[in-house]
């Protein structure tokens, strides 16, 4: 066998699919990053320089003591999904999918060794190692053996970027569990991310005393188990094995493939000297003899085992020093770890699927309490059932109200209860038009029973009342997005609104409101959207979106509060009489992307049948800086205009004949206003849109594409 001196740095592997084999170069930064290392890192080079001399000729590490077949080592692991709100943010169920697979595959309890050629199935390995999911976190925190931090950082995993170790960082500081450093020592630390360095996984060889956590493997959450957003479920075997000590088949080289492979070695015995593969090409025989194409550490996609050798070599690391791999699995460890299987009831909770609902509307409640559950009693004032001991209750409330839910369990010896007040509100029969807020009589949104709030990313800052700031008064809503992370997304609902006294053929709704926003740089990727419902809630459609740009282009770097001359009006006229129902709903729904902070005030809701009489200030008054955009469009358009004070204004649409289609009545405000039309019923052509106010009128043509 060759003697081959394993890098300590790490390893990419699990490429993708769709690649070439000429392009293995690029999936691969190992040697590269290898080499900065050596030539910066003074402290690396001498580690690297001690770890190769407590191993054997075959690589081997130096022991006291041979590892003995029957022990079974227990590991204890910490799944960390690092997410910004979007498919990476991967299901419970898809964790446990991958925990399963992994032990299965350790164990060679899989059932595809069933698959593995003749030549190779008297050598399956049985690792005897098992992996527990932690329960306790380094100050003792209980909790479910996974974390969840959101941070755009899960896509920015470039090695040139600070990759992995920023990645480290995000979760290190703002974890859902504990903040704070995860030693390697005492946890196995995988990091679930959408983007790993453009592999699809990697890790650290055994090396070094250090505890950080940054010694812990990577992988792409569309890798990693078998349901939910993966499509390759063997990838954190595979990455388990490079942590445990383990090469690929044909050595320390991330390019299989090639005639170079078959001049060195994996060191390990029982696996055959092979070039490796990108396919499950299962007779290859590139170096000579059969190689073990099935191998976990192969990139085949067809792989089944580990082989005995392989095993020997990872329970030897298990019991190394090298890397501290060897305080795992102690029995203080799991204690303190709480992988020792002795954990006890510790945390009662619940989730509902929706809080806030219509009469005679259905909630499912979850049970998401922890450790060793064996009964429970749910209490739901107001629901049907009041009382109920499944796991998972279905309840229907059909009185209007706001409502408690309680949940006790216990785990035969100790018993703790979980009650949430006002959890539960029943909307009743909705409120007639007009609709004007101005927030005066809301002190907190908390203990409001017109508007609600869902802070959907357990953001720091979500919406609230401004008692200091309004637009001729002294209360507005706001978020604090001067101190908001990017990625976040906040909703303001409205309750209830009944507009189904309102004739289809005959009466038009206006749905307009006032903001007040600066952003603090070009780059900023704040987004507002406004959403409507004729469902209670139960589906909602886009009815307006302003990107940062469009919300303004004024800059400001300091805390931003605005004056009178700051709001703008925005007027949706897009409202169809399919909507007109008792149960109408709307929210403003705001995504931060480091701009300034925002402002809502003055929301009004009214309908209005179209008129040729114009109630304005006097002739003096006039509209100025009229812009139609886009142009040309599909299914909207926006028009923009300032007035210098209130006015009544009409907004026409004409064919290119003439023939009047559409018209509208906005109470326009003081200062920049925004109306947003919707042309989704027009056809493809050239139309004229008229905007008309006392003493001041202007004709826009617009184009409308094909759909």
């Amino acid at each position: 066998m060759k003697s081959f001196l394993i890098s300590s740095f790490l390893i990419i592997s699990f490429i993708s699919f769709s690649q070439e084999k000429a392009d293995y170069s690029q999936w691969c930064h190992t040697q590269i990053m290898w080499n900065k290392k050596l030539k910066s890192d003074a402290n690396f080079r001498e580690q690297v320089r001690l770890d190769s001399l407590t191993r054997t000729i075959e690589n081997q590490f130096s022991l006291p003591v041979a590892p003995q077949k029957g022990t079974i080592y227990k590991i204890p692991i910490v799944f960390h999904i690092l997410h910004n709100g979007g498919a990476e943010n991967i299901s419970e169920e898809q964790i446990m999918s991958a925990f399963y697979i992994l032990n299965e595959d350790f164990r060679a309890q899989n059932s595809d060794t069933a698959n593995v050629v003749p030549a190779f199935k008297s050598i399956i390995g049985d690792a005897e190692i098992e992996f527990v999911m932690a329960t306790k976190a380094p100050d003792g925190t209980c909790f479910k053996g996974y974390t969840r931090t959101k941070s755009p950082q899960t896509f920015d995993g470039g090695f040139d970027d600070g990759g992995g170790d920023a990645q480290v960082d995000a979760v290190r500081n703002g974890n859902d569990i504990y903040q704070g450093n995860w030693p390697s020592n005492k946890y196995l630390n995988v990091y679930i991310v959408a983007d790993a360095g453009g592999a699809g996984g990697y890790t650290n060889y055994p090396s070094g005393t250090s505890t950080d956590m940054s010694n812990g493997i990577w992988l792409l959450h569309t890798q990693f188990g078998s349901v939910g957003t993966s499509y390759e479920s063997r990838s954190l075997t595979h990455e388990v094995g490079h942590w445990l000590n383990l090469m690929h088949t044909w050595g320390n080289s991330n390019n299989p493939g090639i005639a170079s492979n078959c001049s060195i070695d994996d060191d390990v015995t029982d696996t055959p000297i092979c070039t490796g593969v990108t396919g499950c090409l299962l007779n290859d025989n590139g170096c000579g003899p059969l190689a073990n194409i099935q191998n976990y550490m192969e990139y085949s996609f067809c792989s089944y085992m580990f082989t005995q050798g392989q095993v020997t070599r990872m329970r030897t690391a298990l019991l190394s020093s090298v890397g501290l791999r060897n305080n795992l699995w102690t029995a203080q460890n799991l204690q303190e770890t709480g992988a020792d299987g002795s954990t006890a009831l510790c945390v009662a909770d619940f989730s509902a699927d929706k809080a806030i609902i219509c009469v005679g509307d259905t909630i499912y409640f979850s049970d998401d309490s922890f450790h060793n559950v064996t009964s429970r009693t749910w209490s739901f004032p107001g629901g049907n059932p009041s009382s109920i001991t499944d796991e998972n209750p279905t309840v229907i409330y059909n009185t209007p109200g706001i409502y408690n839910v309680s949940l006790t369990v216990s785990d035969g010896t100790n018993s703790m209860t979980e009650s949430k007040n006002s959890y539960i509100v029943v909307l009743g029969q909705g409120q007639p038009l007009p609709i004007l807020e101005g927030f005066e009589n809301i002190n907190s949104f908390s203990s409001s029973t017109s508007w609600f709030v869902n802070n959907i990313d357990n953001a720091a800052y979500t919406w609230e009342i401004d008692n200091a700031v309004g637009l001729s008064s002294s209360k507005s809503a706001k978020i604090e997005n001067f101190n908001l992370s990017s990625g976040y997304t906040n909703e303001l609902i409205s309750e209830n609104i009944d507009l189904s006294n309102l004739d289809p053929n005959n009466d038009n709704i206006t749905l307009s409101f006032r903001y007040a926003y600066k952003r603090k740089v070009s780059t900023d990727d704040d987004w507002l959207r406004v959403l409507i419902s004729k469902d209670c809630g139960k589906n909602w459609v886009i009815r307006k979106t302003l990107h940062a740009y469009t919300l303004n282009n004024d800059f400001q770097n300091s805390f931003f509060t605005p004056s009178d001359s700051d709001w703008i009006t925005v007027h949706m006229t897009n409202i169809t009489s399919s909507y007109f129902v008792n149960n109408f709903r709307y929210k403003f729904q705001f995504e931060s992307g480091g701009g300034n902070n925002f402002y809502l005030d003055n929301i009004n809701l009214y309908s209005g049948a179209p008129s040729d009489e114009l109630v304005g200030l006097g002739e003096n008054e006039s509209l100025s800086s009229v812009t139609l955009y886009p142009n040309p469009t599909r299914d909207e358009i926006n028009i923009s205009f300032s007035t210098k004070t209130t006015l009544n204004t009409m907004i026409s649409i004409q064919d290119i004949t003439g023939k009047h289609l559409k018209s509208d009545i906005i109470h326009a405000n003081t200062g920049k206003n925004i109306i947003n039309i919707n042309t989704a019923e027009f056809s493809s052509g050239i139309y004229f849109l008229t905007i008309q106010a006392s003493g001041s009128k202007k004709t826009v043509r617009f184009t409308i594409l094909e759909k």
